[in-house]
């Protein structure tokens, strides 16, 4: 066994048992447009910020923004960035306008599954909204 590995659990345990606040880090490269996007536009609160990144509450878990990443003009292809950062709203029409007034162009679909909204943050990351009534995520 390797010096740094710890010994293997002996319980049924799992890393997800281990969890205690969930996270996703964001590297940007236009950072401060990001921030000022997720913290403003978006109005996600500030958790704490250190030089060269930001620490958002992003419902029961945390969106941190960083420095180096890649910008792209338009949206990035999956190829760039293969997630999307999801927002489950009571209402996506209403949340689309929202972000509208903002200056944030969303495009809304209507699917037999949900209805859904796409925008992009200053990177070109994807971005989505969801409706929260959806029979799957009622059930959560």
């Amino acid at each position: 066994m390797a010096q740094d590995q710890a010994p293997p659990m002996q319980s049924s345990e799992t890393l997800a048992d281990q969890v205690v606040t969930p996270g996703i880090i964001l590297f940007t490269e236009r950072f401060e447009q990001c921030v000022r996007f997720y913290r403003d536009m978006l109005g996600l609160p500030v958790w704490f910020e250190k030089e060269g990144l930001c620490c958002l509450r992003f419902g029961s878990g945390y969106l941190m923004v960083e420095t180096g990443g890649h910008a792209s003009a338009e949206k990035k292809t999956v190829h760039e960035n293969p997630t999307a950062l999801r927002f489950n709203v009571r209402d996506v029409e209403a949340a689309a306008q929202l972000l509208r007034q903002h200056g944030i162009a969303v495009s809304v679909a209507h699917h037999d599954w949900g209805v859904t909204g796409r925008f992009l943050d200053p990177d070109g990351n994807i971005c989505s909204l969801k409706d929260a009534d959806d029979p799957f995520f009622a059930e959560l």
